[in-house]
């Protein structure tokens, strides 16, 4: 992981800024930025590698420690394969589902939460059994989860028309007209949610590929989801707020720009049932999906090389030559196997294969979000009027999601120093031009942007702050425009390449969920168990 390290500077004076500042206010607030391993990504793109120093051979090599990745890792090691080796660029591994720690709390870089699963989704059922997420079934097979790990009361609040309101739908003070659109929208949903195609099965499924292929639910994959929404006659402005916040933070997607048949689905996808929790529910940990990662890992972690830059994957009879640099001992080695899969994002997959028709369908049609989150560590804060201090707290109107309360599941909870960990997807303008933005700001840039947004409802946030620590995710994930989902080229790009070299992201499937990640996975595991000896 990248760190650039800045001096604690003032945030830049101004005439009434210098007033503020004599009646004691904090003009700087100490911290970092780190980022996904960017620089030495690129060198995959700008360097010169020499040959390999050393070469060696193993039965399965996978590319990427993330959720696929560990998920493939994980089922082939339950069916005896240990010969494995898992390549992973980063220092960490997890992806964006990494965490961070310190003297507080453990807290998410990225993903923080994963909702109720659904019930027939067997292999997950059992992964979140052994990792005691799952502690038992009642009488009606109802999976009974761990109280620790759904997410405790207050959830979630929004802060709109000047106070906190209890969950994220927004209510106070909306107008009588907007709030039936509101209703009649949700009906709707769940009407989706229940819904099946001419071909049984469920209009919107997790995962994804086992949707149904009806044209009455996939040509919803044709128009956006905002077009959808003025289509249905779907005009309230507080509803296309609470939809496009929802596109965003599940897919980073806005909603004039995102697949109405994704945009659905984050409401009709899920339908999980339990004795102790309700779809909607959501299971959470301090250090957020981090907490997944190592129960994914723990059984084989030791696999596992880190600061792994892979430079090719190439094809060489019946086996697979693979290149990776390795980084702390900046030498370029070798691995030869019969078995390759390649769990990291489609745009890189297609650099590592040398394949300039695939770099050219991936450049032209999958568009990645940036984003950007900041673990905020914070003494008590000055409340506006409403709900209390919630695990989620949204600010209605604002570019950012809000932020999490990372120490909210913690049971001891008279903590005075926190950890508040704030999400932004960069959407604003095109994802390049956001991603290089993003990455010119300074860690004051940052702060200041930060402070200026929860100020709204903090007052005394710039004195409260003790540190900002700014996490910059350049490719975060794909986003589902229109196509992507129901098109061609996912399923072409997820196919295998002469049953040696197989693919596992969420990249092809087209959302970014923690279940398709993990499905990614077991399905890549299973095509290599038919071919390894």
């Amino acid at each position: 992981m990248n760190r650039r390290d800045f001096i604690q500077v003032g945030v830049a004076a101004t005439g009434i800024a210098a007033v503020v500042s004599s009646c004691n206010r904090k003009t700087k607030i100490k911290g970092s930025i780190l980022g996904a391993s960017s620089s030495v990504g690129h060198l995959l793109r700008d360097k010169k590698f020499a040959a390999p120093s050393s070469t060696e051979q193993k039965q399965v090599v996978i590319i990427g420690a993330g959720v696929s990745g560990l998920s493939a890792a994980r089922h082939l090691q339950q069916q005896g394969i240990n010969d494995i080796i898992i390549l992973e660029l980063e220092k960490h591994i997890g992806g964006n589902a990494a965490n961070g720690s310190n003297s507080i709390s453990a807290f998410p870089f990225g993903a923080h939460y994963v909702p109720i699963p659904n019930n027939d989704l067997k292999e997950y059922i059992d992964f979140l059994k052994t990792a005691d997420v799952i502690t038992d079934f009642n009488a009606d097979n109802l999976p009974v989860y761990n109280d620790a790990y759904l997410c405790f009361d207050p959830e979630e609040r929004l802060y709109i028309n000047g106070r906190w309101q209890e969950g994220l739908i927004p209510q106070y003070g909306v107008p009588t007209k907007e709030l039936k659109q509101i209703e009649r929208f949700l009906a709707q949903m769940k009407e989706f949610r229940m819904a099946k195609g001419n071909d049984g099965k469920d209009a919107f499924a997790i995962p994804v590929n086992q949707s149904s292929i009806d044209a009455v639910y996939t040509k919803l994959d044709t128009l956006t989801m905002k077009e959808w929404l003025l289509l249905n006659n779907y005009t309230s402005e507080y509803l296309h707020w609470y939809v496009n916040y929802c596109t965003r933070d599940d897919f980073g997607t806005p909603h004039h720009l995102c697949s109405a048949w994704a945009g659905i689905h984050y409401f009709a996808g899920r339908k999980g049932k339990a004795a102790n929790a309700d779809y909607s529910d959501v299971l959470t940990w301090p250090e957020g999906n981090g907490f997944l990662i190592q129960q994914l890992s723990k059984d084989v972690y030791d696999f596992v090389r880190t600061e792994s830059l892979v430079t090719k994957v190439e094809k060489a009879g019946k086996n697979v030559i693979i290149h990776y640099y390795d980084v702390k001992n900046k030498q370029l080695k070798e691995i030869t196997t019969t078995q390759c899969i390649i769990a990291i994002p489609q745009f890189v997959a297609a650099r590592l294969l040398k394949d300039e028709q695939r770099i050219e369908q991936v450049k032209s049609n999958f568009r990645y979000a940036p984003w950007m989150v900041a673990n905020i560590v914070t003494d008590t804060l000055e409340e506006r009027s409403g709900e209390t201090l919630s695990w989620d707290n949204v600010i209605y109107g604002s570019a950012s999601l809000g932020y999490v309360n990372a120490t909210h599941q913690l049971l001891q909870q008279n903590i005075p120093v926190k950890n508040l960990t704030y999400y932004l997807p960069l959407t604003s303008t095109q994802t390049v031009e956001d991603r290089k933005k993003a990455h010119e700001k300074t860690h004051d840039e940052w702060s200041t942007q930060i402070i200026q947004d929860l100020k709204i409802v903090h007052p005394d946030i710039e004195k409260k702050a003790k540190e900002i620590n700014i996490t910059l995710w350049g490719h975060a994930m794909v986003q589902p425009v229109p196509g992507i989902i129901h098109g061609l080229l996912r399923k072409e790009l997820a196919s295998s390449i002469d049953d040696c070299i197989h693919f596992a992201h969420t990249d092809n499937a087209g959302i970014s969920i923690f279940e398709e990640g993990f499905y990614q996975g077991l399905e890549a595991a299973r095509k290599v168990m038919q071919y390894v000896a």
